[in-house]
């Protein structure tokens, strides 16, 4: 053989006897390292996750919550596999570089998922305390729409106008919510202006008797109407009448209500006046006539 340089040659013996032991050392730690994780891992993922979700059911966790406390034992699972697995091969080096790494990759996450971990952690509070939930109609911060579906980091809504707003959980557990719907009574407000000229009981008569007809009022409470305001140029009533929201939708029985009244006043010749101004006064022209050839 010929010498590439001191100390170092191409001989297979030499190479064998030089590096030999080192790559069988490193070979069994890996191969011992991997059998080790592979059963740790599955035997605790699989005794783990069996007592959490019989645990979870007796208790009738929430399914989305259930995934998510499964999903994250299930990763502390591997991590610790990872742990006694290399402990067990001897990876004594790999396992300082490993939790190293983790700790700067945990800091980095930190940092860059603040908005995320917020609004998972609002998620978990919105579907754990349930200040509304699907189909509910809420308003927040001038916002209005129904929930169409409730996630851990956002939660999708329809506006009335069907169109799709995705909303931050944060946003959500941070505002003044309004659920309308949360309760088994709503009541409906409608204001009706009559002129000062007409008889008050009359136009309350008549909007009681449309409000018992509209489909989905409830007979308790009973429909009122009293005057709230004496306006510029009419009488308003406020025709008031109770629905169940989970059962019947608000924006049509407003829109029933309104409609039903209009014609019955129609009908009774009770008049609904609109906002106008009267000018009063003269008008003088100052500006002399012309001259006409004539008169010259």
């Amino acid at each position: 053989m010929i010498p590439l340089q001191q100390g170092f040659s191409l001989d297979p013996q030499s190479l064998l006897n030089q590096y030999g032991p080192a790559l069988i050392s490193a070979a069994v730690k890996i191969v011992l390292f991997i059998v080790s994780f592979v059963v740790i891992y599955y035997v605790g993922k699989a005794v783990v996750v069996r007592a959490l979700n019989a645990v979870l059911d007796n208790r009738d966790v929430d399914e989305t919550i259930s995934g998510l406390i499964v999903s994250t034992v299930v990763a502390i699972t591997a991590v610790l596999s990872i742990v006694v697995a290399a402990t067990i091969a001897g990876a004594g080096v790999v396992l300082t570089a490993f939790a190293t790494l983790l700790g700067a990759l945990s800091l980095a996450v930190g940092f860059a998922a603040q908005d995320i971990i917020s609004n998972f952690v609002a998620g978990v509070f919105i579907i754990q305390d349930e200040p509304f939930k699907v189909g509910d109609w809420i308003e927040w911060d001038d916002n209005v729409g129904v929930v169409e579906e409730i996630q851990l980091r956002v939660t999708k809504l329809n506006t009335f106008d069907n169109e799709q707003v995705t909303v931050p959980n944060s946003d959500l557990a941070n505002a003044v919510v309004t659920n309308p719907t949360g309760n088994d009574q709503l009541r409906v407000d409608v204001d009706f202006g009559i002129e000062y000229d007409d008889d008050i009981n009359e136009a309350r008569a008549a909007i009681l008797d449309e409000a018992r007809n509209l489909d989905g009022a409830l007979t308790e409470p009973e429909p009122a109407a009293p005057v709230t305001s004496l306006g510029d140029s009419a009488v308003v009533l406020s025709g008031r009448v109770w629905i169940n929201p989970n059962r019947t939708n608000y924006r049509p029985t407003v829109a029933a209500f309104t409609e039903a009244v209009k014609k019955r006043f129609d009908a009774e010749g009770i008049g609904m006046p609109y906002p106008y101004t009267e000018v009063t006064g003269s008008v003088e022209n100052s500006i002399a006539p012309e001259q006409s050839p004539a008169d010259d």
